[in-house]
């Protein structure tokens, strides 16, 4: 674009919005080219010592536009004819910076010093145009270079904080193109004394580089300084950085490199987990807190509240994600020691064994699948080597084979095996079934999970609790001995007597065979019933199971993931995984039957199993070989036969004793030791008498109309109503423990005055599940911003804030109101 074509644009521009425009051109630089602008319908006129002329014809005219040209000197105060009508319409000049300036709606004299030393950012038309729409009325010079900054990054905003998080993600790429169009504008020393002001960063030659180190160096100490406020701006700008999504990458980038650069790992060397629990910014510290808080667990020097209160402290971490499974299994060691540790030495009958199974012991088996499982699906294994060793011992020995033989001592007096703790599996249609469907109308969905154990079927349970407007109650009922699915799974069916073949294969349920999905399917046609595997289940259109669900009363529905692994030898180590897989299939499987109008739904299993994660000892192993006139079937945990010899290591029941009909006898190897047998597995094991085996859960679900979960109630319990510092401490209450229908919280906090932010915003998770309500206190600091120097003597609201589900964005759910009454000193406003 040349001079002219610029002058006569900008002569045009002018014209558009008003009728008049005086032209001063002191050099007379464009007296030649003034007839030649194509200007439209305006009447051009060369004032030429003819003021008084050119005045009465304005002023005789009201509807022809007129372009007033000068050239030369003008003369000054009221010897200036047309001073009036100059002040009342602007004068208009060429120069480009005076252009700039109109184009802009910049009426301030004083930016006019900023256009000129930045002409070369306003030479690109786009640059300009982008910036013309940040502007505002107002905008002083520093505001002005801030949206010039904003434009040549690309960007949120203008504030500092906005344009570092480019730069630093930029930086965090190995990229600097955008500071370079910084320096490229002159825009990069404005840049570094808004951080020399704003944020106190001090360098004679300051670097990107350099002020990263300079801003994770104070991070370690969470910003501490002996100046008051000396590093508010920094600190909460900092932590919006660290919990924004769109910078987490970048600054875990950042964060490696500045903790190599600054020895992060030596300064840390000889602090304890207590200490360091809180600073979550370095990956360093998370490996030093993992490491030394599971030594502590091992010797347990530390207790399962402290431990719940250190993971918590680390889900703030930057590298939370990575190191979850870790904590997880640290947490579940710390309660299944300190729960271990707590068994009593003896079990006072059978009775007491299995209701205190039901209400406390499942969760030493629970804890030991949850440690084992995070264990195995972490990252790292190595730092919690120590400490697997220690519950694998721990777990194996004090309670499965110690705590077992207290539970064998109480089995010792049986001469039957029943209970009057719990029903007898083979009695499940008549309990749980059968009253269901009596009416006739009542449909009623029983789903099997093969090998599913109590303590998962309780993660179940509250895993579908925890749903909207589901319920579920776990109760369990005594499994048929010997505890192995063709046993179990016939007892499940409606029945009156069941008898075993010599082989164990197939179980006969009133003389007919109950192996397979197709042979079940016929005992159940009986009472309107069907069978049908969960894999045809999962993989049928909506619409065609809503049809299957009209045409029968009662659907038996079989899955099978725990056992098909732990079965096998080569997929033993897989079973944890598999009752992951499990809890995800068969949640699954019962919102898929309540989509298809079912109301009433069970879930059961055929037996549970015992699995520890190591090597058998010897010691775990029966020496004796099962003896008697015909031993029928040997398996690690159950022989069949006639007139079987008894045995100091083996529980002898005879068919009646065990509820079943025939003459096959039946030995249990006592305790949970094996039989060996040549390439079987030894860790995964099911066909005895323990509890892990024989306590078969029971839960019935079933469908609200109406919604009943909610998040847990945080209260802010204020101990002042103002801020006469730099940081307001709050004290916020957990009001109720998080259960499957009350979840756990997200909260993020800020001082606001009106909509503008004055702190940071931490955020803090509620997710207690303490009776206590002194545990369910925490405690929050707030540091105020630069901004909130200008409200002095105002009041300020602290707004708590939940995350939107499936967005970024958050929304209030509750407030406090303050009064800012302290005194602030003014710093530089980027």
């Amino acid at each position: 674009m040349t001079d002219l074509t610029s002058v006569q644009e900008a002569l045009q521009s002018r014209l558009a919005s008003q009728r008049i425009v005086f032209w001063h051109d002191p050099t007379g630089e464009y007296a030649a080219d003034l007839d030649a602008f194509d200007l439209g319908p305006v009447n051009v006129i060369r004032v030429e010592d003819n003021e008084f002329g050119v005045k009465n014809t304005i002023l005789a005219d009201h509807i022809t536009k007129h372009l007033i040209y000068r050239s030369g000197d003008i003369p000054r105060g009221t010897a200036n004819w047309l001073l009036d009508l100059e002040l009342a319409c602007g004068v208009f000049t060429a120069a480009k910076t005076s252009m700039l300036q109109h184009e802009l709606g910049l009426n301030d004299p004083t930016l006019l010093p900023v256009i000129e030393q930045h002409q070369k950012f306003f030479s690109v038309n786009s640059r300009k145009q982008a910036l013309k729409k940040l502007l505002n009325d107002g905008d002083d010079a520093a505001r002005l270079r801030a949206k010039m900054s904003q434009v040549l990054i690309k960007a949120s905003g203008n504030k500092l904080t906005d344009i570092v998080r480019e730069l630093l993600v930029e930086n965090a790429a190995g990229k600097n193109a955008k500071f370079d169009d910084l320096v490229t504008f002159g825009l990069d020393q404005f840049f570094w004394d808004g951080l020399t002001s704003i944020y106190k960063y001090q360098s004679t030659t300051p670097t990107i580089d350099d002020f990263v180190l300079w801003m994770f160096s104070r991070a370690i100490e969470d910003f501490t300084s002996t100046a008051p406020d000396e590093f508010r701006n920094i600190r909460s700008d900092f932590n919006a950085l660290r919990y924004d999504v769109r910078t987490r990458d970048a600054m875990m980038k950042l964060a490696s490199r500045a903790a190599e650069a600054l020895d992060v790992q030596s300064k840390i060397e000889h602090r304890g987990y207590r200490d360091l629990a809180k600073i979550t910014i370095f990956e360093e510290i998370d490996r030093k807190v993992i490491v030394d808080l599971a030594a502590a667990v091992v010797t347990q020097s530390v207790t399962p509240r402290e431990v719940a209160d250190i993971v918590r402290q680390r889900q703030h971490s930057l590298w939370s994600a990575k190191y979850t499974k870790l904590y997880e299994a640290i947490q579940s060691a710390s309660e299944l020691l300190a729960a271990t540790a707590a068994l009593p030495h003896a079990i006072a009958s059978a009775a007491v064994g299995l209701e205190k199974y039901q209400s406390d012991w499942f969760r030493i088996d629970q804890h030991y699948r949850w440690f084992t499982y995070a264990h195995q699906t972490a990252d790292f294994q190595k730092p919690l080597e120590a400490l697997k060793a220690e519950v694998d011992k721990q777990y194996a020995n004090k309670y499965l084979y110690d705590f077992g033989g207290l539970w064998q001592q109480a089995l010792e007096p049986l001469s039957e095996w029943k209970s009057a703790v719990l029903a007898p599996q083979a009695k499940f249609f008549d309990r749980h079934v059968a009253p269901v469907v009596k009416d006739g109308r009542t449909k009623v969905v029983v789903i099997i999970s093969d090998g599913m154990r109590y303590e998962i079927a309780e993660e179940l349970a509250s895993k579908i609790r925890s749903e909207d407007r589901f319920d579920a109650s776990l109760s369990a009922v005594l499994g048929s001995l010997p505890s192995y699915t063709q046993l179990g799974m016939a007892s499940l069916l409606p029945q009156s007597n069941l008898e075993l073949d010599p082989e164990g294969l197939p179980v006969l349920a009133d003389g007919k065979p109950t192996n397979g999905t197709t042979n079940r399917d016929k005992i159940l046609h009986a009472v309107k019933g069907h069978a049908i595997t969960a894999a045809e289940v999962l993989a049928m259109p909506g619409s065609e199971l809503r049809e299957l669900y009209t045409k029968h009363q009662i659907f038996y529905v079989y899955h099978d993931r725990i056992d098909a692994a732990g079965d096998k030898a080569p997929t033993e180590r897989t079973v944890f995984e598999a009752a992951e897989e499990t809890l995800r299939e068969v949640l699954q499987l019962v919102k898929k039957w309540t989509n298809a109008n079912a109301t009433n739904i069970l879930i059961t299993a055929d037996h549970g199993f015992l699995y520890q994660d190591t090597p058998l000892e010897q010691a775990y192993y029966v020496s004796e070989t099962p003896q008697g006139d015909a031993v029928t079937k040997t398996n690690r945990r159950y022989v069949l036969g006639r007139s079987l010899k008894p045995s100091p290591s083996f529980m002898t029941f005879t068919s009646v004793q065990a509820g079943l009909a025939g003459a096959i006898d039946i030995q249990i190897p006592k305790s949970i030791h094996r039989i060996p047998q040549p390439g079987a597995g030894t860790r995964y094991v099911h066909g005895g008498a323990s509890l892990q085996e024989v306590v078969v859960p029971v839960i019935s679900v079933n469908k609200k109309r109406k919604s009943d979960v909610r998040p847990v109630n945080v209260d802010l319990m204020p101990e002042t109503d103002k801020i006469t510092t730099g940081q307001l401490a709050v004290k916020l209450l957990q009001r109720e423990a998080v259960t499957d229908k009350i979840h756990s919280r997200q909260v993020r906090l800020g001082l606001y005055v009106g909509d503008t932010l004055i702190s940071d915003q931490p955020v803090l998770t509620f997710d207690s599940a303490s009776d206590d309500q002194r545990a369910r206190y925490q405690k929050a600091v707030l540091y105020l911003t630069q901004d909130a120097d200008q409200y002095n003597n105002r009041p300020a609201e602290l707004r708590l804030e939940e995350p939107i589900p499936n967005t970024t964005q958050w929304k209030p759910f509750s407030k406090g109101n303050y009064t800012i009454k302290r005194s602030f000193s003014t710093d530089f406003d980027f």
